[in-house]
């Protein structure tokens, strides 16, 4: 599954660059910010496969950031990142939806098992999502309607 893109957010501009640098080396697409606001910016203005979260990162913190990453309704997953004092927190991401955590710090052979089963769900996800939509129009081809427009709510 290599080529997914990959969001890195921490605020640990070091663990950034040397992640994402692996991580491309390795085939990936990896982009890194350094901030909640800047994940959902990014987020807003690229679709990405897996977000590899921190947790403790100062202004919008890695669960805030969780909760407004799920506004958005992507199909994507997200790992959480935490330090051994924050695993907690991380449970509770899960019960949020994140997909998985890793505790820092993380091997990148490990990051790589996680953010390939991350991925694999993200595409299992988006397929269910289409084999309903297809089914939805072959049982009422007016519902094709109903899916553009909900698509495309400014048209």
């Amino acid at each position: 599954m290599i080529g997914a893109k990959i969001l890195l957010v921490d605020d640990e501009t070091v663990f950034t660059t040397n992640m994402s640098r692996l991580l491309n080396s390795r085939g990936y697409h990896a982009t890194a910010v350094n901030s909640g606001n800047s994940a959902i910016e990014a987020l807003e203005d690229e679709n990405f496969d897996v977000i590899v979260l921190d947790l403790k990162m100062p202004g919008m913190d890695g669960i805030t950031t969780l909760k407004e990453i799920q506004k958005l309704g992507l199909f994507t997953e997200t790992l959480i990142l935490t330090g051994h004092g924050s695993i907690d927190t991380a449970l509770d991401a899960l019960k949020l939806g994140a997909y998985d955590y890793l505790t820092k710090p993380c091997e990148i052979d490990e990051l790589i098992a996680k953010i390939e089963g991350a991925w694999e769900k993200k595409d299992d996800a988006e397929k269910k999502d289409i084999q309903e939509k297809i089914h939805k129009v072959v049982e009422s081809p007016r519902s094709a309607f109903d899916l553009f427009k909900k698509n495309n709510p400014k048209k």
